[in-house]
């Protein structure tokens, strides 16, 4: 099954965040078992958690997943996106769901433990239930616009029923997600709008409770088929992969730029009235296609999430993605391959041209619109190296390349290479380590524009990226992340990231910026 995310209300109670973070963190050595502050000999480290039975192992497989559809993987499945319950094959003939697997290592435990009960009484009844808080920290060290830091966060509750359980409807759930966030992204405040360093921050609008996802699923034949309708993030269904936010820079987080920047692939925490449906050929490829309602206001939904009928509807886009999801050798190094391509069949301004294909600024004549807009992606991960059970339990290579069309966004391509790996080399099961490298080319048409405004002495243009400060060309950026697993569902991960051309231009120095992330389900 499939779980989404949106934003509803954001809370800008930075004190009050403070207090309960200090609370929570006083409260851990009386909830917490003694054994949870280490690492366990096994690469589960699991607790009974929700579900009849014991929570499963670190890197869980599908198969796993049948008692709690709603596993959160090491990080807050809600705070970031692309988490989706799992149905697992329960007879020779179903298959797998191929929705995002679940990043290792802790499994579906809770901070809390069982709830003094509430959560097995819950899944019993078909109620999944999470809550989870996410919290980050970052500055820059050096280069930039100015010396900046910041602190961003995010509250999450996400609600999965399963109906069959419920009222007796055969394979039909629901999926709810509303998240409340506070905080500003420290990139802006040091002068690079192209990669921002915190995956946590905007877009949330000034609520407190911001609807990121609302939606139902069915499934036919044997799971071969399946049908989801209703408040959708784009990014949920396709260009997905939950490896992406073991990383904080959200320029891959969730989903990977350009795409998610653009009004009709906007994605978490925005949602889009949609509909789309998937079919699985085989056991191990998958074809899925969506249409989504293209908002053409800053907020979809409003700054709520919840104005679904806003005005202006009326254009669509048309994502469709095949997968392929193989095994290899003996210990079932699993792959996951993506290729996709989007049409939007909306009319946009041309970045730089007027309807003569003259520069609009300089001769002052309406600017050309263009018909449509088109965006590729390819999206690869292969695990090399398995150290446990699951899907993520393992040294794994990723790689992907992003394209958008450059005359009306202002980035043409964005393309990464990372691995991570857990550390059961060094006796850490449930602590992962990452390294990334991203490559972003801003369009020729948004250079020209912006050589243009130069040579006319004017402003230059914001974009999808908001403010130029020159010429943009390309950026790099370099991240390395070590997650500690410090308690029963919480991690602090250190991070250091390195971004050359910040905004891609020559304009600032280089930035080095060094950040810690908290992460805890309750």
């Amino acid at each position: 099954m499939v779980v989404l995310t949106d934003h509803a209300r954001l809370f800008r109670s930075g004190h009050l965040r403070t207090v309960f973070l200090g609370l929570l963190s006083a409260t851990t050595l009386a909830f917490a078992p003694g054994h949870a502050w280490g690492q366990s000999a096994s690469p589960s480290g699991s607790t009974p958690t929700a579900g009849p039975s014991a929570e499963p192992s670190a890197g869980n497989s599908k198969s796993e997943l049948t008692s709690h559809p709603m596993d959160t993987g090491r990080r807050v499945p809600i705070l970031q996106n692309n988490m989706r319950g799992v149905r697992s094959a329960g007879t020779p003939d179903e298959v797998e769901d191929p929705g995002a697997f679940f990043a290792a290592p802790m499994g579906s435990q809770h901070f809390f433990g069982d709830w003094g009960g509430i959560q097995p009484w819950l899944v019993n009844h078909g109620i999944h239930l999470l809550a989870a808080v996410n919290e980050e920290f970052a500055g820059n060290v050096t280069g930039g616009k100015d010396r900046a830091y910041s602190d961003t966060g995010q509250v999450g509750v996400e609600v999965d029923i399963d109906w069959d359980k419920m009222a007796g409807i055969k394979n039909f759930w629901t999926h709810t997600l509303i998240v409340n966030g506070h905080g500003q992204n420290v990139s802006r405040m040091f002068g690079d709008s192209i990669a921002p360093v915190q995956e946590i921050y905007g877009a949330r609008g000034n609520v407190v409770a911001h609807l990121v996802s609302m939606y139902g699923e069915a499934s036919f034949y044997h799971n071969r088929i399946d049908i989801s309708a209703g408040w959708i993030p784009v990014g949920s269904f396709f260009a997905a992969s939950p490896l992406f936010c073991d990383f904080m820079n959200v320029a891959v987080c969730g989903n990977p730029a350009p795409n998610k920047y653009t009004e009709g692939n906007r994605d978490w925490p925005s949602g889009n009235l949609a509909a789309i449906a998937r079919v699985m050929p085989t056991v191990n490829t998958y074809i899925m296609g969506g249409l989504f309602a293209v908002s053409p206001h800053a907020y979809n939904g409003g700054i709520s999430g919840w104005s679904w009928a806003q005005s202006g509807l009326g254009k669509f886009s048309t994502p469709v993605e095949i997968g392929w999801i193989p095994r290899f050798g003996k210990n079932h190094l699993v792959g996951h391959y993506e290729l996709g391509y989007s049409y939007d069949n909306s009319r946009y301004l041309n970045l730089y041209e007027d309807i003569h294909g003259n520069s609009w600024q300089q001769t002052g004549l309406p600017r050309r619109y263009e018909a449509g807009r088109n965006s590729a992606w390819l999206i690869m991960d292969q695990m090399l190296m398995r150290n446990g059970p699951g899907d993520t339990n393992g040294l794994i290579l990723m790689a992907g390349a992003m394209y958008s069309d450059g005359k009306t966004v202002a980035m043409r391509d964005h393309t990464w290479v990372g691995m991570i790996d857990t550390g059961k080399a060094w006796g850490r099961p449930l602590d992962t380590v990452g390294a990334m490298w991203q490559h972003f080319d801003m369009s020729t048409t948004a250079a020209l524009q912006q050589e243009s405004s130069k040579q006319l002495n004017l402003p230059y243009q914001d974009n999808q990226w908001g403010t130029v400060y020159g010429p943009q060309s390309h950026e790099n950026v370099y991240e390395l992340f070590y997650s500690a697993h410090v308690a029963r569902a919480m991690a602090i991960q250190p991070d250091f990231q390195y971004i050359q051309r910040p905004s891609a231009t020559t304009t600032f120095h280089d930035a080095a910026v060094l950040g810690v992330q908290f992460t805890v389900v309750l």
